[in-house]
């Protein structure tokens, strides 16, 4: 009896221990078979851009804007934004310039050391940032956001557009922008009912440029509907350096002017300069038609959903 208990006690031993065997490749098995399974990946979105393609995870957490336009139509899409260069920023975006922000520097001096620490899922940049390109490519993908000043509605819908799919808040972009360009619609049916001829200046510590269509300003022109007091300005993004003599000579109907200096920071002065005893013979400073433009809108920022839109409600005024 005894040798039949021992041997029976064996057995169940040597049972358990099998199944404990079987039991252990089982999920071994189970194991190397789940690790063999690609895994889940996140849903991405490639971006093309002057640079190539840019491949970016859906609904970024963590984005560094260098491009207050891209700002600004962030904040209407309700996105999240991680770093702003905070040294100047426009006072319509002023809840971007608090300490819940990261700081990365400035438009033209990115502080790439706050940048990386950051670790962003996302970067965008505009014209201002883009000989810098690679260095942001580093870091994390980077996005340069262009402006086509010929075709400034044009952009600005590719541009949004873009941040939609980005965020997957395509109905909300473009409800946003149908709405704009409603009113920008309705805003140069007004100025081309208007005999009125317009000038475009931009003054910068007592000297002034002038923009025309298809210049970095003109779709005041292109866009709004505002007739030019000359035809001929050369199209680019500085302006063409004028004098006072040639505002007299053209006597515009209209000025619109945007003071440079104030806009990054600087004491404002442009009234100062461009009302002096030859523009004040003009028909624009006769009439109560020169427009002083905020900088911080034109200057730092546009080509975003508000920043446009604020633009309409300022030369609006002009009528």
């Amino acid at each position: 009896m005894k040798k039949l208990s021992y041997l029976t006690f064996i057995m169940a031993v040597m049972l358990l221990l099998a199944a404990c065997g079987n039991n252990q490749a089982a999920q071994s098995t189970a194991a190397s078979e789940k690790d063999s399974k690609p895994a889940e990946t996140e849903e991405t979105v490639t971006v093309k851009h002057q640079y190539g393609e840019v491949t970016v995870t859906k609904n970024p957490q963590k984005a560094v804007v260098f491009d207050f336009g891209v700002l600004d139509t962030l904040d209407v899409l309700g996105a999240d934004v991680a770093g702003v260069p905070q040294l100047v920023v426009p006072q319509y975006l002023q809840k971007y310039a608090a300490s819940e922000y990261t700081n990365v520097g400035s438009l033209k001096e990115p502080d790439f050391e706050a940048i990386h620490a950051l670790k962003p899922d996302v970067i965008y940049i505009s014209a201002r940032q883009a000989e810098l390109y690679k260095q942001f490519e580093e870091i994390a993908p980077t996005i340069l956001v262009e402006t086509d000043y010929a075709d400034y509605l044009g952009s600005l819908e590719k541009n949004v557009e873009m941040l939609g799919k980005i965020y997957g808040k395509e109905d909300i972009a473009e409800k946003a922008l149908n709405d704009l360009k409603a009113k920008a619609s309705e805003l140069s049916e007004k100025t081309g009912s208007s005999d009125s001829k317009a000038l475009i200046l931009l003054a910068n510590e007592g000297k002034v440029s002038a923009y025309g269509a298809g210049s970095r300003y003109g779709f005041i022109h292109d866009v709004f509907g505002f007739k030019q007091s000359d035809e001929n300005i050369e199209v680019s993004q500085h302006g063409q350096s004028i004098t006072f003599e040639y505002i007299l000579e053209r006597n515009p109907d209209v000025m619109f002017v945007i003071d440079r200096s104030a806009a990054i920071g600087g004491e404002a002065g442009a009234q100062q300069t461009v009302e002096n005893d030859l523009v004040k013979k003009t028909s624009a400073f006769e009439n109560g038609k020169i427009v002083y433009l905020d900088g911080g809108i034109w200057y730092l920022s546009g080509g975003g959903l508000q920043s446009v839109n604020l633009m309409m409600e300022e030369v609006e005024k002009a009528l």
